[in-house]
């Protein structure tokens, strides 16, 4: 997040697109229903009548895939009226002609015909977002799993800058983390293109510094994303998986070909809290710690670094994860002494420049959230004031571009997936509690009356929903959330896994799978 979440109460317009935020980020959806009692305005754009949508001045109920035209159409209104931000624009950007190009061609009702929505809405949602004072974009997944994913969130940061919203407090691009510490893992390395601190693999320079400070060789290439390393691994190009908190089985697009993969991969290990789907196809299993069973830090979607303080001792064989790799290291003949996390903390302050000024000891008492390049220096409440990382925010001109798989004769529903308030993720920890189970107990579809009826499906039903990969059986759920023929299923459930279906095609930069477009069919 550029901005931090309590900032969120205080904004003037709150634009909520792709992310279904009362349900899987209920703690920031609260505070996004706070503003709303204190006056502010909140625009709401999803594919599904989402229970925020109830709460929207204005809710556009777009086609999944339709993000970048929809931004396109408001970003016209704008400049057609006048309310851009020309003083920031002049001052703090650059490349401003080449968005106002593509911008142009976009009238709203352009927009709204490729959106599905009302143009006269595109215009109310464009008015409040710029008018304010103090306007908040908040995204998830919902933008990025897409084929386009990048050119979404680049579309995000065009209105934005369009408006003056960076740098101060209230406003913002701020993307909500979809797990627990998956901004912590990004920002310590766990990604394929960089070294923590989101330093670049393939710069020379930086490569040298970690190859100092781990006295080690480096590669010089960036590695695979998960997508891609399936892929190689079904081809028979990579022989060994150490797979580490990740349930591919059931988090991964296609999972047909995922099962192809892993049992074709010579060795695998899962490091995980719980057996998972994944971990039935495991050589060894090593058991990790749950986070009240060990010490450590973990940051949040607003980079605010906190302690994790072991409360009980793990059970059996379980351990630290940093101590299994660290066990592991040792036996390859990598020898650096660890005692504690601590003295990891005190390593990523050596190498990661945004981590530079914390440790443990500032940790003990409260949270700081990145940059914080000195023991000195309080934190980074939000980000971009006065300048940006790159000096000027850049402008890009972006076109919409339909998503990888279009809906035909032979599969004519569009299905999107995502998550729902009473699980998490693969279901790994919440499907072991009743009471989450009892709330909801399967997997379903979500499809309209109108759809169902013309197929004569009935509420509760059993049916089928294939795709060009797979099918699954699940129980149909007439809806109004949904509309025309776009269909929902969450992803928690292994024994209906939604992810046999989806489309493995990627992002070309990002590298993300498009898990909220493909086509389906529907059949009883």
């Amino acid at each position: 997040m550029t901005n931090s979440i309590n900032e969120i109460i205080d904004a003037d317009t709150i634009f909520v697109i792709g992310s279904n935020t009362t349900e899987n980020h209920p703690v920031i959806g609260a505070k996004i229903r706070q503003a709303k009692r204190k006056g502010a305005r909140i625009v709401v754009a999803d594919p599904r009548d989402i229970e925020l949508a109830k709460d929207a001045d204005v809710y556009l109920q777009i086609k999944p895939g339709t993000n970048i035209a929809l931004m396109n159409g408001m970003m016209n209104v704008i400049l057609e009226e006048g309310l851009q931000d020309k003083e920031f624009i002049a001052e703090r950007t650059e490349n401003f002609e080449e968005m106002e190009k593509v911008v142009k061609n976009y009238t709203p009702e352009k927009a709204a015909s490729i959106c599905g929505v009302d143009a006269e809405d595109i215009r109310k949602a464009a008015r409040l977002y710029a008018k304010a004072d103090k306007a908040s974009i908040v995204y998830c997944m919902g933008i990025t799993q897409h084929t386009t994913g990048t050119n979404n969130v680049m579309s995000t940061a065009n209105l934005a800058l369009l408006c003056g919203n960076f740098g101060k407090d209230s406003v913002g691009v701020n993307p909500l983390r979809g797990q627990n510490n998956v901004q912590g893992a990004c920002d310590m390395g766990a990604l394929p293109v960089s070294y923590p601190a989101y330093q670049p693999v393939t710069k020379p320079e930086v490569r040298e510094k970690f190859e100092k400070a781990w006295g080690v060789e480096l590669s010089p290439n960036n590695g695979l994303t998960i997508p891609e390393m399936m892929d190689a691994a079904g081809r028979g190009d990579i022989k060994f998986l150490y797979i580490m908190g990740e349930n591919p089985m059931v988090s991964d697009p296609d999972i047909n070909h995922v099962k192809h993969a892993l049992e074709h991969t010579d060795f695998v290990v899962v490091q995980d809290i719980f057996m998972t789907e994944t971990a039935a196809f495991a050589d060894v299993i090593l058991p990790a710690a749950v986070f009240a069973e060990k010490d450590g830090t973990f940051s949040n979607t607003e980079r605010r670094v906190q302690r994790v303080r072991k409360a009980v001792e793990a059970p059996g064989k379980a351990k630290a994860d940093w101590v299994i790799l660290y066990e592991l290291m040792k036996k390859l003949g990598y020898y650096r002494r660890y005692k504690s996390p601590a003295d990891i903390m005190a390593e990523i302050a050596t190498v990661a420049p945004s981590y530079a000024g914390i440790d443990y000891d500032r940790l003990e008492d409260v949270g700081i959230q990145w940059p914080c390049p000195t023991k000195d220096h309080p934190g980074t409440k939000y980000l971009h004031k006065g300048t940006f990382s790159r000096g000027k925010g850049l402008f890009s001109g972006i076109e919409h571009k339909g998503a990888e798989e279009q809906p035909d004769e032979e599969y004519p529903f569009v299905l999107t997936t995502g998550r729902v308030l009473y699980h998490y993720h693969t279901g790994t920890m919440s499907r072991k509690v009743k009471g989450l189970n009892d709330k909801v107990p399967g997997a379903y579809v979500e499809i309209s009356p109108t759809a169902a009826e013309k197929l004569g499906v009935s509420d509760g039903e059993m049916i089928h929903v294939t795709s060009r990969r797979g099918s699954i059986k699940v129980k149909a759920k007439l809806s109004s959330r949904v509309k025309g023929n776009v269909v929902f299923v969450p992803f928690h459930f292994a024994e209906a896994a939604a992810n046999t279906l989806t489309n493995s095609a990627l992002d070309p930069k990002s590298k993300i799978p498009e898990f909220k477009v493909c086509a389906v069919a529907i059949n009883k």
